[in-house]
């Protein structure tokens, strides 16, 4: 990321039909109605933005997996009568995302009318970077926002297509995470502290990789643990093990050795005999052949946040346990807490990790909360996102 990157301020607004590619990928119960309107919100700067200017957004979006087809469940409606009640103003939603018709509709809105496309993933080029769709996107605007960091990972027509063939820029939740994501990678303030937890060491050991020379501590939870903990020469019960990755692993532990960063591991565990809510849970400090490792106990805990206290800047993505299970939460809660209580900057990504943060009503005591797991774990891995880097190359166009 180490490209310049346009805002909202490098482009000229007033007049201009501005074509924003949003993530609006939001949850929905068995109803069709939003349960989570966290992205939409996270939108509504940019596109205020750009009404204040003079310009007329023209919104994009995907919603769920519909794999090149229409989904009638998946259809952008219950997001525009969402998006226009947190607008305050009327949303324009229309029925195909390009097209003849749709350029006709853009073209006949006021100015001072939000479009909203309907789902761009009806078409089966989205995915595949199809340059003709990427060109009848563009012929929607006259100058074209990325505010979308959530699959800002993907180069799909939508993503990086338009930014090709029109005057770009980031908008400003993109520019947020860009400059969020810099500030741990470039210039972090020491101590440097990272959390780690999820359920597969594989997703983890890439970033673990990029971070070793970065960070001061690395700690580690939730079911990727327990790879870690055969590598070392622990037994760990029934809990999940990746096989495949323990010579990685023992590899990074190495490293680690190597670079003097810290890596820290569970010591203590809340166990069960299934992987159940029901499960009756212990607390032990040796895990039993029959038995599975579902959080990190007291003694981890405490090390684990004592940790994060110290630290000037921590990153946190992915759980200690089964923390949607209430007596697999405490690890998950005791990271959660403490991140928000430290003093130093903290960014934390993943939705997992969110969702606790959410669950325990801290969103407001984090520095930064990303709005994209994906993308935000290949930024900790070290790689260029090609629909931030495609922005980069319109430096001065």
């Amino acid at each position: 990321m180490k490209l310049a990157i346009p805002g909202l301020d490098a482009l000229s607004l007033n007049g201009k039909r501005c074509l924003i590619r949003v993530d609006f990928n939001v949850p929905q119960d068995e109803r069709g109605r939003i349960t989570d309107d966290t992205r939409i919100r996270a939108a509504l700067p940019t596109i205020r933005a750009v009404l204040d200017a003079g310009g007329g957004p023209v919104l994009m979006s995907h919603l769920g997996r519909p794999k090149g087809k229409v989904v009638e469940e998946l259809r952008m409606d219950p997001v525009a009568l969402r998006l226009s009640e947190l607008l305050g103003r009327p949303v324009l939603k229309l029925e195909d995302s390009c097209g003849d018709e749709v350029e006709a509709a853009v073209r006949a809105a006021p100015r001072d009318t939000t479009v909203l496309l309907e789902n761009v993933r009806f078409h089966p080029g989205e995915t595949k970077g199809d340059p003709d769709l990427a060109a009848a996107y563009a012929r929607l605007g006259d100058v074209f926002v990325n505010d979308a960091f959530g699959t800002s990972h993907r180069d799909h027509a939508s993503v990086c297509g338009p930014a090709r063939l029109l005057p770009a820029a980031a908008g400003l939740l993109l520019r947020r995470e860009i400059d969020a994501f810099r500030r741990v990678l470039e210039a972090p303030e020491k101590p440097f502290c990272a959390v780690l937890g999820g359920a597969k060491v594989s997703d983890k050991l890439p970033v673990i990789e990029n971070l070793l020379e970065r960070v001061d501590t690395v700690l580690v939870g939730g079911g990727m643990a327990y790879t870690f903990l055969v590598a070392r020469g622990e037994e760990v019960g029934s809990s999940l093990v990746q096989a495949d990755q323990l010579e990685l692993v023992r590899a990074t532990l190495a490293k680690a050795e190597e670079t003097g960063t810290e890596i820290l591991l569970p010591s203590d565990h809340v166990v069960a005999p299934s992987f159940a809510e029901d499960a009756p849970a212990e607390t032990v400090a040796t895990i039993p052949a029959d038995a599975m490792a579902l959080d990190v106990g007291p003694e981890t805990r405490e090390r684990y946040a004592a940790a994060i206290a110290a630290a000037r800047t921590v990153v946190w993505n992915g759980p200690m346990g089964v923390f949607e299970w209430e007596a697999f939460r405490a690890g998950t809660e005791a990271v959660g807490r403490a991140v928000a209580d430290c003093s130093g900057y903290t960014v934390v990504g993943g939705g997992d990790s969110v969702a606790a943060i959410g669950l325990l009503g801290l969103a407001d005591r984090i520095d930064h909360i990303s709005t994209g797991g994906g993308a935000s774990l290949e930024l900790l891995e070290g790689k260029t996102l090609p629909g931030i880097e495609v922005l980069g190359d319109k430096v001065g166009a």
